[in-house]
């Protein structure tokens, strides 16, 4: 990326607050964003090179969306913790493979995308955020969803493409989850807790690509209500 091309996209960045420098093969931050004043609303430094994201990043408290997907990243720093104004989070389609508890603090983040990355483990510093809407972590090698998702706030949570196996029961207790995406994942019929059909809201459950067939999954215990909220829906709809 030459000067000329740097100062241009500075300059008007101090004006409308958002920075897009995306696609220009950057490995590293530009020098003139360690020194920008702290007035950015949305950083767009997707699809460059990066292999980790700067310290100075946490400096930029006012930011409301950052998209940092389409790089080789493989951790979600401590310091994004403190872009406490945070609304959208876009790191899709990085190598992430660890990510700080200390985005458990984003109060405000509402979507949440961590597709097609690395991670193993179920993202729990999430769970605990009321605002969020939707957490897509779609396309990982996660095997397990732990009782702590029964603070998930979330409308929507995408596991298509893991490598699911176990599923905790705690998802009935998630008050505003309406569509799970499970499909192609791991799971046997057993997995498919009664309660999660019983007593969740659930209305959308996608689960097609699994170790079992639908017909196994109508005569889960629990599906006739499931299929009562799924019915529901779809009647609003038209």
């Amino acid at each position: 990326m030459g000067n000329k091309a740097v100062k241009q996209h500075f300059e008007t960045a101090q004006k409308t607050g958002v920075l897009k420098i995306s696609q220009m093969r950057l490995q590293e931050f530009p020098s003139p964003l360690k020194q920008f004043p702290n007035c950015l609303k949305t950083l767009d430094i997707s699809e460059n090179r990066f292999t980790s994201l700067p310290p100075e990043l946490g400096k930029f408290t006012l930011i409301k969306s950052l998209n940092v997907s389409g790089n080789r990243i493989e951790a979600l720093p401590e310091v994004l913790g403190l872009l406490i104004k945070l609304e959208t989070l876009n790191a899709c389609n990085n190598m992430l493979k660890h990510i700080s508890p200390a985005l458990g603090k984003l109060k405000n983040l509402k979507q949440v995308n961590l597709s097609n990355n690395q991670l193993t483990e179920f993202p729990s510093m999430f769970c605990g955020l009321e605002n969020i809407d939707v957490l897509d972590v779609s396309r990982n090698k996660i095997t397990s969803v732990s009782a702590e998702v029964r603070d998930f706030h979330g409308v929507e949570l995408n596991m298509n493409q893991n490598q699911v196996a176990s599923l905790s029961e705690e998802l009935a207790t998630c008050k505003r989850l309406k569509t799970l995406r499970l499909e192609e994942n791991c799971l046997q019929i057993s997995a498919i807790s009664p309660r999660i059909l019983k007593e969740s809201v659930i209305c959308n459950l996608a689960v097609d690509g699994n170790l079992f067939s639908s017909k196994q999954f109508t005569e889960v215990d629990g599906y006739d209500a499931y299929m009562e909220r799924y019915t529901a829906v779809k009647k609003k709809l038209f």
